[in-house]
């Protein structure tokens, strides 16, 4: 059951991984064109700089992002990631910027809606942004100066990007007014949820811990009437102080249903815990992720 973005191993991998870099950029671009700077709304970063600068000069937001790239490109490769850091950026750099000028004459705004746009706005950003860097790469701008910022300051990565981009807000609120502002950082924050998401994983798994009197037959069981592996841990009774063991299993959605029907037929009594298992990689579920490359 493969319900997760991992990339294949070796060379096919890296593949793999510039296509999402690829495809990441392109979803950028195109939340870009439809939800932000048609809304003068800004994202953060160099893109946001962009689109204040479209509203003032009215000069191409994807020309902007590839300049003021540039230099920062330069001091990532330089000074905070290498080659690879370098190779990946630039891609994603050069997709995105191209990806926003060229698209821009071809796609009409969908919505003025300022919930529409949070929402919708959000999540084609945030699975943008989460495709590129589950590719292992970045969309440069000030993700390149909070890395420097930590590394030769000693800021926090996280302390550094808010800095820069509390900036960049307090422009746009100058050019566009306080309320493009609150749905800039609204829609920041769906956006950085959908990333969170695209980032662990689109897996629908589910974990179970079952504790019961007759484990054996309870493995016995879900080994050769589910199919699912089991995992023995060793625990014991916090209040009785007994040791018993407790089966770890991890199974599939539609699966869950017979689990519990298995574990009350062979122990009606057996205490079951499932929870929603975030990613899950291995046998019978998403293989592992590929090797690193350039």
């Amino acid at each position: 059951m493969r319900l997760s973005l991992v990339a294949p191993k070796g060379r096919a991998g890296v593949v793999f991984d510039y296509v999402q870099i690829v495809v990441g950029s392109l979803l950028v671009a195109a939340g870009t064109n439809l939800f932000f700077v048609p809304n003068n709304v800004v994202s953060g970063g160099v893109t946001g700089i962009s689109i204040i600068a479209h509203h003032l000069l009215r000069t191409p937001v994807g020309l902007v992002v590839l300049l003021l790239n540039l230099p920062l490109l330069w001091l990532g490769w330089r000074f905070a990631g290498g080659m690879r850091f370098f190779v990946r950026t630039a891609v994603s750099v050069v997709v995105l910027s191209l990806g926003i000028d060229f698209s821009a004459p071809f796609l009409v705004p969908p919505t003025h809606d300022r919930l529409l746009v949070i929402c919708y706005g959000g999540l084609v950003d945030g699975l943008g942004m989460g495709l590129v860097f589950r590719g292992r790469g970045t969309t440069g701008g000030t993700d390149v100066l909070a890395r420097l910022a930590h590394r030769y300051l000693g800021f926090g990565v996280g302390q550094a990007l808010l800095a820069l981009n509390v900036a960049i807000f307090g422009a746009a609120a100058f050019v566009f007014g306080a309320e493009a502002v609150m749905v800039a950082l609204a829609l920041a924050f769906v956006s950085a949820r959908v990333l969170d998401l695209v980032q662990a994983g689109f897996s629908a798994a589910r974990s179970a811990l079952i504790i019961s009197s007759s484990p054996d037959l309870v493995r016995e069981a879900v080994l050769g009437r589910l199919g699912r592996g089991v995992t023995i841990l060793q625990g014991h009774g916090g209040y009785t102080g007994e040791r018993r063991p407790v089966l770890y299993v991890v199974v599939a959605p539609h699966e869950v249903g017979r689990l519990k029907r298995l574990v009350a037929q062979v122990d009606p009594a057996a205490f079951v815990a499932i929870t929603p298992a975030q990613e899950v990689l291995g046998e019978g579920f998403a293989p592992h992720g590929g090797e690193e490359g350039s």
